[in-house]
């Protein structure tokens, strides 16, 4: 894959040969990956929407994360990934969701968390799948290797639904 939008297009191509639709819930990429995604023409074929839970109370209010979750395990772990994936699927007409939250920098670390730590989700129906990876780098770098990871993470996991 040479170019970010490349990676979009080949998300959307499989996206389109399943006939599903695809919702993000982002909080560490602040919405990047929808505008990655709906700079492709045509994406509303397989694009429904896409949710922007920066803060713990809008992932709670939006997506259905349990306060509780946040408190015990912070907003980024691989719990609340999947919790903010599976709340994207059921408050949209999406059939597969992805979702990310992490630390960007270049402040935000707490112990066993550095700064580039960032937690994934990716969901269809009952089955899920979270990783948890720590990138280097700046904040933008953090961030362009989290939207990357995404999409490529959910191509694997589109190939095993």
């Amino acid at each position: 894959m040479d170019t970010l939008n490349e990676l979009s297009e080949q998300v959307g191509q499989a996206l389109k040969k399943k006939g599903w639709l695809l919702a993000t819930a982002e909080s560490v990429t602040g919405g990047g990956i929808s505008q990655l995604i709906t700079d492709v023409a045509g994406s509303s074929e397989w694009f429904d929407c896409g949710f922007t839970t920066y803060s713990n109370s809008s992932k709670t209010q939006f997506l259905g994360v349990p306060e509780a979750l946040i408190a015990q395990l912070g907003a980024v772990s691989e719990e609340v990934a999947a919790e903010m994936a599976k709340g994207a699927l059921v408050n949209t007409n999406a059939d597969v969701a992805l979702s990310t939250t992490g630390i960007a920098g270049p402040a935000g670390a707490v112990p066993g968390k550095p700064v580039g730590t960032v937690c994934f989700g990716w969901a269809h129906g009952k089955i899920s799948h979270t990783e948890r990876l720590v990138f280097s780098g700046d904040r933008r770098a953090v961030r362009e290797q989290t939207v990357i990871h995404a999409l490529k993470g959910l191509l694997k996991f589109l190939e095993r639904c």
